[in-house]
């Protein structure tokens, strides 16, 4: 079967736009809610909200492609970058072209996306002396692919390879992506069917040598913005690396044909629990912050690093919830002033406690915050 880009009806994506249509009502009202939320904090809460949920979908992007980034260095490239105290000058090459990268497309939501953008994006990704995602040499930065040797995407061992894409030559790639261009800054179409073909189309494409899926969903996420009207962060990418074997599933599906109705039916399945996810996690930092304000001449040095570890897990919380000898683990107490600690939070209303004897755990004393994976049935019903 030839792939989508051979087909004699490329690019001229067709889909069933009924299906999508109470995903794009629920996605504006969602927005809206949350857009609000953003709009009525205080300025150090919308920017400590930003900072956190920017970082995250930084950390998280690269993750899915295998690149692992130390969390703390980007967090504190993006708190540079908009301004804010940080405690590190010294920041790793990669973790602050991520960080550079995310603020630049979130500052500039509503800017027209070009070649110049893209490309400056792009030596952003890979400011770290070119390495690739496998840790060779990444050879073309801050441009279009070029060579004659096929882009594949395979997987497996080279005596059973698997290709699960093949791109066009490097040759069309101009072409292609001053027509992809075009079709994104002028296509008028609802925001989640605009951001799901956007990246279905950028992807298969992929015009760079490494990096596309990072550069992709900056560029949905783009379009979601664009939708809503504000640069509001969305948990996009926290979402599909929670669902990245049906991610690569659904685009390697998506790219056999241009009738394209199942990939946007995931793909709108993925920003509405994105979104829900955002607002757990927005609901999440701001009784975090209360929680810490209420609690911050009240606990002790172990107390305060405990707290602040179950913080990091988010609004899933720490999982199976926490024991007095992850307690110790944590913060190096003996097990009588672990237990006397974690009493002493419980009373101080800080933590709330489940079980008995070895079973005894503690949960942050803040309301529990989660969102359910979303799924789009073949009518357009949300489940």
């Amino acid at each position: 079967m030839d792939w989508n880009w051979q087909q004699s009806d490329w690019p001229h994506f067709s889909w069933d736009a009924q299906v999508l249509r109470q995903a794009e009502e629920q996605f504006l009202l969602g927005g809206g809610l949350l857009a609000g939320v953003f709009k009525h904090l205080q300025q150090q809460d919308c920017y400590e909200v930003t900072v956190e949920a920017s970082c995250d979908e930084a950390v998280i992007t690269s993750e899915i492609e295998g690149v692992l980034l130390d969390r703390a260095s980007v967090q504190s490239s993006i708190r540079k970058q908009l301004g804010l105290p940080t405690d590190r000058t010294r920041i790793p090459a990669a973790e602050r072209g991520v960080a550079e990268m995310a603020v630049d497309a979130m500052r500039g939501f509503q800017n027209e996306l070009t070649e110049d953008r893209l490309f400056t994006w792009h030596r952003m990704l890979f400011a770290d002396q070119h390495r690739a995602s496998g840790g060779g040499v990444l050879h073309q930065v801050g441009c279009y692919r070029k060579g004659r040797l096929d882009m594949e995407i395979v997987s497996g061992p080279v005596h059973a390879r698997r290709v699960h894409f093949v791109a066009p030559p490097a040759t069309r790639v101009p072409g292609e992506m001053a027509r992809f261009l075009d079709w994104f800054r002028d296509s008028g179409l609802p925001g989640v069917t605009r951001a799901g073909l956007a990246h279905l189309y950028f992807e298969s494409i992929h015009p760079f040598e490494d990096g596309n899926g990072r550069i992709g969903r900056i560029i949905s996420a783009t379009a979601l913005a664009q939708a809503v009207g504000e640069p509001v962060p969305i948990a996009l990418a926290a979402t599909i690396l929670s669902r990245r074997r049906e991610y690569y599933v659904a685009l390697e599906s998506g790219s056999r044909s241009n009738e394209v109705t199942a990939w946007l039916r995931w793909f709108a399945g993925v920003v509405l629990e994105a979104q829900r996810r955002t607002t757990a996690q927005v609901e999440f930092l701001l009784d975090k912050t209360r929680l810490i304000d209420r609690m911050r001449d009240q606990w002790n040095a172990r107390q305060e690093k405990a707290m602040l570890r179950m913080f990091r897990e988010g609004p899933d919380g720490f999982q199976g919830g926490l024991s007095a000898g992850n307690y110790a683990a944590i913060t190096g107490a003996s097990a009588a002033t672990a237990t006397r600690d974690l009493a002493d939070l419980v009373e101080k209303g800080a933590l709330l406690r489940t079980g008995e004897r070895r079973h005894t755990r503690y949960w942050l004393a803040i309301p529990e915050r989660s969102a359910a994976p979303v799924r789009i049935d073949e009518s357009g019903g949300i489940q």
